[in-house]
């Protein structure tokens, strides 16, 4: 819309900036700009700057100034909820009312709809992915897309599937702007993206986008790589440094699982030591509970949140005094994003990665996760193809056999081609076809694999590391920065020392110690299996335990060792098995009668000579299965059942007639094995059947 008869930007400026930072406070280098760039009726601009240069000021004065001279409300479109709680209370600040939409706050949904049609809210935030639900596009969207004043996508590299970042639902952003007045302006903004997310975020945004860079240089920050450690030194090495680290900060982990061991080994060290609370943070916690935690660290009650990537984008404590990185992330992008919480308002904080050689295959994974399959596909498209009405995504999992999770990255997929689209009741077809763009595919793989190179280069310190990181997003002002580790030639203090072996051993002891709980499946999986629904009670397993989860670092000698070719157990594994039983005693539904050993993944001597050893602490029968089979890669759930249902068929069950067994399994990523073995000795009359699982692997 053009703006007749407004406040000057200059003076909208000194006020909002007056409430935000001061009366002194002036705008920084390259902010005038793009306020001046928004000023064109229908402008779209892109601005990539550093993280804590100011992005989110810019939208806030030109929000004020468009509401000044009579226009309408700000959207903003952004990814986190932690983000969306933080630019709520900014935009407070700046003198504007501010109101956000998402899954935290829906009984707060029809006020803030009536108070947006009232014309008494200047800013709405929502989720790309609350863009994308077809309920608040039809009821609120459609209202507000020709008299919107301003819209704002944040973190938007995510738009581009070549972005570090890539989310489905962002990229359909692009549908809401074709829907706007044309004369609405538009702003997108982002710290991480390097050339070509630059010119593919502008190529959907249209021809007369006016991209503006800054140097991205983070002179506040200063940079170290370690030396390599295998994954328990990783950890002894943050328990024993900890208490050096400036103020309080997030240490990062590749995994969930790695989050939740660190957290433990910590809280067990220092739990009785003031100011060193811990906690760990993950995309698995609500959001009260990820508000709460964003709040203790912001306000210096924790030392320091051990977090997955699901705290990053967007969340903002000035004063953050450290962030180390237990475990590379696979693109220097997305590790310049994250590093970026730190130093924003402070002139020293300290960023430290800690590398190990198992990195490379956490890499691999993140690199093809989000490429679709095309046998996976197609057979989602022909499901939804038979169908009559559209389905939701847990009867497309059962229907499919894959994964819901799987099922949902498909779907958005598609959606962005135009080959599906979100009802209220569920997806459907929309009759567009659908072509497999394998080259393009490629392409991407191909760039996350050239990124993955860059983080070799920067942990091996071929050079200066902020150079390289400002060189991964073509940031021509690229230099030296004098005080990183390659730097000076040497690790600053207090990160030098390594990690002292008796914490080594006393972490590998409280992580061995940890429970790890196997639930049962409650549901067969239809498809090829045949059978769907609730299994019966009569033929389900017992909740089990796990000794080792996933690649657990704390028995990282028995994961290149025995269960990597099959071989006797060493006794920390069987004193480790006797005291997870020891353990789980009191929450048996009954007490064993016999042990059954089950080699699932071609360890027989490994399961015999634990299910001998338990045999003989515990004063049991034992027996075996001759089962000799190995289940072939990417086969469906339903397919993998039904290759158990016919393994195991093939195999006589040993004699459980009335009898509880304990059922000692060699591995599983899906717990396949564990389900239908249970429910062949349930068949062969077994009154109970406890899973004891070695080793569950992540699929």
């Amino acid at each position: 819309m053009a703006i007749v008869d407004a406040p000057t930007i200059e003076d909208t400026a000194a006020d909002v900036l007056g409430v935000l930072a001061g009366p002194d406070a002036q705008l920084r280098p390259g902010q005038m700009e793009a306020l001046h760039a928004l000023r064109r009726p229908g402008a779209r601009v892109l601005v990539v700057q550093a993280t804590g240069w100011g992005k989110s000021a810019v939208y806030w004065i030109a929000t004020s100034w468009i509401r000044r001279a009579g226009g309408g409300p700000t959207l903003v479109v952004s990814p986190l909820l932690s983000l969306m709680r933080d630019q709520v209370a900014a935009a407070e600040r700046a003198g504007l009312r501010a109101a956000t939409l998402n899954s935290s706050n829906f009984d707060a949904w029809q006020q803030i709809e009536d108070d947006l049609a009232a014309g008494e809210i200047d800013v709405l935030l929502v989720s790309p992915e609350r863009l994308a639900n077809p309920g608040f596009g039809a009821r609120v969207l459609e209202s507000l897309a020709g008299s919107l004043g301003l819209v704002v996508i944040d973190e938007a590299h995510s738009v581009s599937d070549w972005g570090h970042d890539f989310r489905p639902d962002y990229r359909r952003v692009t549908d809401v702007l074709r829907r706007l007045n044309p004369q609405t302006p538009v702003l997108a903004t982002t710290a991480t993206a390097n050339s070509r997310v630059v010119a593919d975020v502008a190529e959907q945004f249209g021809d007369d986008t006016v991209v503006l860079r800054g140097p991205l240089a983070r002179s506040s920050l200063q940079l170290a790589v370690l030396p390599l450690m295998d994954p328990l030194q990783r950890y002894a090495w943050v328990v024993d440094h900890l208490p050096e680290l400036p103020g309080s900060g997030i240490v990062y982990t590749l995994t969930v699982a790695d989050a939740e061991r660190l957290t433990e080994a910590l809280q067990r060290r220092y739990a009785d030591t003031p100011g060193m609370t811990v906690a760990a943070y993950t995309g698995g916690l609500d959001s009260a509970q990820r508000e709460r935690l964003e709040e203790d660290l912001r306000a210096n009650r924790v030392k320091a949140l051990v977090a997955t990537s699901a705290l990053g984008m967007g969340y903002d404590k000035p004063d953050l005094g450290f962030v180390v990185h237990v475990g590379a992330p696979p693109s220097p992008v997305s590790y310049y994003q994250q590093v970026g919480r730190a130093g924003r308002a402070i002139d020293h904080a300290l960023v430290a990665l800690l590398p190990s050689a198992g990195d490379d295959a956490v890499w691999d994974y993140f690199a093809t996760a989000t490429i679709p399959k095309e046998p996976q596909v197609r057979r989602l498209l022909e499901v939804l193809s038979a169908a009559e009405a559209p389905m939701s995504v847990p009867a497309l999992e059962a229907e499919t056999g894959l994964r819901r999770s799987k099922v949902e990255l498909l779907l958005k997929q598609l959606a962005v081609d135009g080959v599906t689209e979100r009802l209220p009741d569920g997806w459907r077809v929309t009759g567009t076809t659908w072509e497999f763009d394998q080259a393009h595919y490629d392409s991407v793989l191909a760039v996350r694999r050239r990124e993955a190179d860059i983080m070799r280069s920067y942990l091996r310190g071929e050079q200066c590391l902020m150079q390289l990181l400002q060189q991964s997003l073509d940031d021509p002002e690229a230099e030296p920065c004098g005080r990183c580790s390659v730097c000076l030639g040497a690790l600053p203090a207090p990160l030098g020392a390594a990690p002292d072996p008796q914490t080594v051993a006393a972490v590998r002891e409280v992580l061995r110690g940890e429970e790890h709980l196997l639930e049962p499946r409650k549901m067969w999986p239809g498809g090829s299996f045949g059978a769907r629904g609730k299994i019966p009670a009569a033929l389900a397993a017992d909740e089990g335990r796990v000794i080792v989860h996933a690649d657990a670092a704390e028995w990282g000698d028995l994961l290149t060792g025995a269960l990597r070719a099959d071989a006797a157990p060493p006794q920390d594994l069987l004193d480790a098995a006797v005291q997870t039983l020891s353990r789980w005693r009191n929450q048996w539904s009954t007490r064993p009668d016999v042990i059954v050993g089950l080699a699932a993944t071609g360890h027989p001597q490994l399961v015999a000579g634990v299910v001998e050893h338990l045999g003989t602490v515990g004063r049991l029968p034992t027996a075996g299965w001759a089962v000799e089979a190995r289940v072939p890669d990417d086969l469906t759930s339903p397919d993998e059942a039904a290759f158990w249902r016919k393994t195991l068929g093939e195999n006589a069950a040993p004699d459980v007639a009335g009898k509880a067994v304990l059922l000692v399994v060699d591995e599983s990523s899906s717990g396949w094995a564990v389900t239908v073995a249970a429910a062949t000795l349930r068949e062969a009359g077994a009154r109970a059947v406890l899973p004891l699982l070695l080793h569950r692997t992540v699929g």
